[in-house]
């Protein structure tokens, strides 16, 4: 029997399982990170913070943000949480399997994932059940309720009890708590926002003389063309909810798409420039080679910026930490 005849074999036994039970519910850089990362022993906790060492009764049932029952059988050692590995390595977890977009998962947290394997969300699509099934997760965490509008969320919980999140990314530290908790880990938890709070209080201090009252703005670059980076997501939200940059108004409406023919109107003081993974070079050539662009003030006054790096495109403690780094080092110099 080849292998991928097992797994459909071990699949569609596992559907035939779930349907049994179905009535019982769903079985369901930085001093924050310098942690030793740890693939086997994560714990789960109940909802107040608890150090690692206590266990909870299993089977445990809980319910997820979209208020659908969860059902851990056993304290679960193998995570997979496409979009969530940032806060899992805060918490001194690693993933079974970590996310890829292509060949290309999360660079800026190599270090702690290398020896990791990855799993591609081709075209943005959520690999199959059989692929994912191949890692044994006993956990799966969806970041967000796009997965079960999808049909991802049908396939996958029957593989692992799955959690899904409304939008992890939209309310980090209770996403990040609510992690901790599921895996056991909410004394870690803790202490990795306590950390970060002070990363940023500290930050906003020595920033606040060259940025306050100022606006900024974050263009992308991919294939497709420009965009901005709104301001309740990744790195848009680290500028003006961490930082305290003032928000663009032409950023905060409803249309993410730039245009040489709409930048005129944009207000801003600083602009940051983020091409994805190379992808936008000739989108970024047009915009910083356009006479519109030239005679605008941030331009002309210095205050543009080019910046590197995928933790502009993602959300996390550790991502958010070094976009602040990183504006740091550009502007409070």
């Amino acid at each position: 029997m080849t292998k991928k005849t097992s797994l459909a074999l071990m699949l569609t036994t596992t559907m035939l399982i779930a349907g049994l039970v179905a009535g019982c519910g769903n079985n369901a850089s930085s001093e924050a990170v310098t942690q030793k990362v740890d693939s086997s022993a994560t714990r789960s906790a109940d909802g107040s913070a608890k150090s690692s060492s206590d266990q909870p009764a299993y089977p445990r049932v809980l319910e997820d943000e979209m208020g659908i029952e969860v059902t851990l059988p056993a304290a679960p050692a193998k995570i997979f949480a496409p979009n969530l590995e940032d806060t899992l390595v805060a918490l001194g977890v690693a993933p079974v399997v970590q996310w890829s977009s292509g060949s290309r998962p999360k660079m800026y947290l190599q270090d702690q994932l290398k020896d990791v394997p990855s799993i591609a969300f081709a075209g943005g699509l959520p690999p199959g059940p059989e692929a994912v099934m191949s890692h044994e997760p006993d956990l799966i965490l969806l970041h967000n309720a796009n997965h079960i509008e999808s049909g991802v969320y049908d396939k996958y919980k029957m593989i692992a009890p799955t959690y899904v999140f409304k939008q992890a990314n939209a309310d980090l530290e209770s996403s990040v708590r609510v992690v901790g908790d599921l895996l056991g880990k909410s004394t870690e938890a803790e202490k990795a926002l306590q950390t970060y709070k002070e990363h940023v209080e500290a930050a906003k201090k020595e920033l606040a003389p060259h940025i306050q009252g100022k606006k900024a703005a974050i263009i992308r670059f991919n294939g497709r063309g420009m965009f901005f980076i709104k301001y309740d997501f990744f790195s848009g939200y680290v500028l003006t909810n961490e930082l305290g940059f003032l928000p663009s108004q032409v950023v905060s409406g409803g249309d993410i798409h730039l245009s040489l023919e709409s930048l005129p109107d944009l207000d801003t003081d600083y602009i940051f420039l983020i091409n994805d993974a190379g992808t936008g070079d000739a989108f970024e050539k047009d915009l910083t080679e356009s006479p519109v662009w030239k005679s605008m003030e941030a331009v002309k006054n210095g205050r543009t910026f080019k910046v590197e790096g995928d933790h502009w495109l993602s959300g996390g403690l550790i991502a958010h930490r070094k976009v602040i780094d990183d504006v740091k080092g550009l502007i409070a110099k």
